[in-house]
This record gives structure tokens, C-alpha cells and sequence, in this order.
């Protein structure tokens, strides 16, 4: 199951009614942006966050393939690409702007569907990780349901459910455990293939026991592609203390393989975290453009 973001404004309501989204596969130029050619990645039970004016304000389940098909809702014979879908609209639909701080960190540095201000990007379908799906519909859960029951509560009719949220509430369920268990079964077999180019130890204090071991994406998994992911060339083995540096961009590896230490991290308290400025990790070449790519966007 994959996700995506779809940019809908004035379409959407008649595409909710359709049932369906629809992209030309052409502009003026004869080109085709990534965000229409994506319309072809959609298969059956994806899942779609609908954007309309900077608010989320339904979800979507893709009940086919996408296929080539004229626009069912459109005024002309041109032909695109066509994905069928189940529509269940939210009673409260999410601001992006209202929790962007939560959401920015979670967004791909290539291909979001949202500006560094929270304004959308230009475009149609764009992609939507596993990580940044969750936590939309963490908000929409505390929003759509949980608040909207305690308000019922306070209300005296706690009995009353609407129809729209009880068809909400399954779908909410399912896709996140389906996003975490594509996330957690990666991540196993991730580890899996780079502990052995690591000897089984972190690589930068030497610590064995697996428990407290990580494998950890120099381009985080929100960037990568579905090759990317499992790459071990993508990985280092780290104990759970330089893992969380790692990932934050706490610490970064140049092409030899020296650490670099955030301004972020005073000097003095190099010893409380366990690194020192002359650390090195035995990285291959393989790794370099790898490390490159986390030290220009992760390393801070």
C-alpha cells in the first residue's frame, strides 16, 4: 500500500461525486510533469489525502488500478490517467498550516506537496510516506473522533454517531497499521543486510549486543526510493545513542569517513554523548553518495 496527496481545489467536488481523480498526461509543451505522470503509480487499495485550499478534507481508497481513460467530468475528449475511488469525507478537515510544525519535519526534501510555509505546491498527485500518513492520521483520529465523541459526551447524546465517521474510523485503523508493518518488516530486513558490512557492532563505539543496535538510513526513508531503502550502502549500524545523533543531524561522515559534530553539541559535552572529533567510520565508496546527501540535508 502506498500513499499520496492529491491538489484538488475546484475539481474535487465533482470529482467526489464521480468518485474517481483524473490527470492529463500532457501540457502545453508536450511535457509531463511528475506530479500528473504520478497518477500512473496508483494501484488498487492505496490510500489519498485530499487537499483542498490548504485543508485536508477527505481520504480515499483506490478500488482499481489506474488506468487511461478521458475525463468522465471534463468538457473535452483528452485523454489521461484515471484512478477509482472510495470517498470518506472528514467532519473536521485538517489546516495544514494549524499543525505544519508537526508536519514539516516529515516532508521529503524532493517532491512535497507543501512549502516550507505550509502553502501547497503547484501540482496534482504527490507522494506521501508512511511517516508523514501516520501522523495525518493521528490528527484526523483526534479531531474526527475522539474530540467529536468527547463533545457528545458533554452534550448528553454520546449515542449519536454519524455514519460518515463509523466508515472513517476502519479506514483510519487499517491504514496505519498497514503503513507500520511495511515500515517495521523493511526496517527488520534493512537490518538484516547491513549489520554484516558493520561486523555486528555500532560503528562508531563498537558496541555487540543486538538489542541496542540500529540500522540507520544516511538518506532517511521518507527520501528514498523502494531500491534506496534496502540498500546497505544506505546504512550504519549504530548503538540507540548515535543512532538518534545520527538521525537528527546531530553528527554527519564525510567521504573518508571522519565525523562531523554539530555546532549544536558544545564541545565540552563531546564525552557525555560518547564522540570525539576524531572519529571515523570505515565507509566504501559505495557509501560516499550515500553520506554526501545526509551531510547537505540532515546534518545541521
Amino acid at each position: 500500500m502506498n500513499h499520496y496527496i492529491v491538489m484538488q481545489g475546484l475539481t474535487y467536488e465533482e470529482d467526489k461525486e464521480a468518485g474517481l481523480i483524473w490527470s492529463s498526461q500532457q501540457d502545453k509543451g508536450g511535457k509531463t510533469p511528475h506530479s500528473w505522470a504520478r497518477v500512473k503509480e496508483v494501484k488498487q487499495d492505496d490510500r489519498i489525502f485530499h487537499c483542498v485550499k490548504g485543508k485536508i478534507v477527505a481520504i480515499s481508497v483506490a478500488t482499481s488500478d489506474s488506468e487511461k481513460a478521458v475525463n468522465p467530468v471534463g468538457t473535452t475528449e483528452e485523454q489521461g490517467v484515471l484512478v477509482k475511488l472510495q470517498y470518506f469525507e472528514l467532519e473536521r478537515p485538517l489546516t495544514i498550516k494549524k499543525y505544519f510544525n508537526e508536519l514539516r519535519t516529515l516532508l521529503p526534501v524532493k517532491y512535497a506537496a507543501f512549502k516550507q510555509n505550509g502553502d501547497g505546491n503547484q501540482g496534482y498527485l504527490y507522494p506521501c510516506n508512511e511517516e508523514l500518513a501516520i501522523k495525518f492520521l493521528h490528527i484526523i483520529s483526534d479531531t474526527n473522533i475522539y474530540q467529536v465523541e468527547e463533545e457528545q459526551l458533554e452534550l448528553a447524546i454520546g449515542t449519536v454517531v454519524h455514519t460518515e465517521r463509523n466508515s472513517l474510523i476502519p479506514v483510519i485503523t487499517e491504514t496505519e497499521a498497514a503503513a507500520r508493518r511495511k515500515m517495521r518488516v523493511a526496517n527488520e530486513k534493512f537490518k538484516a543486510l547491513v549489520a554484516p558490512y558493520w561486523n555486528h557492532k555500532c560503528a562508531l563505539c563498537g558496541i555487540e549486543l543486538p538489542e541496542l543496535l540500529r540500522a540507520s538510513h544516511a538518506k532517511p526513508w521518507r527520501e528514498c526510493t523502494s531500491k534506496e531503502r534496502l540498500d546497505p550502502y544506505n546504512g550504519l549500524l549504530l548503538c540507540r545513542n548515535h543512532d538518534a545523533l545520527y538521525k537528527q543531524g546531530y553528527i554527519a561522515f564525510d567521504g573518508t569517513g571522519l565525523i562531523h559534530i554539530s555546532d549544536r553539541i558544545p564541545s565540552m559535552n563531546y564525552a557525555m554523548y560518547d564522540i570525539h572529533a576524531k572519529m571515523r567510520v570505515l565507509r566504501t565508496e559505495n557509501n560516499k553518495p550515500y553520506f554526501r546527501w545526509h551531510r547537505k540535508y540532515v546534518f545541521q
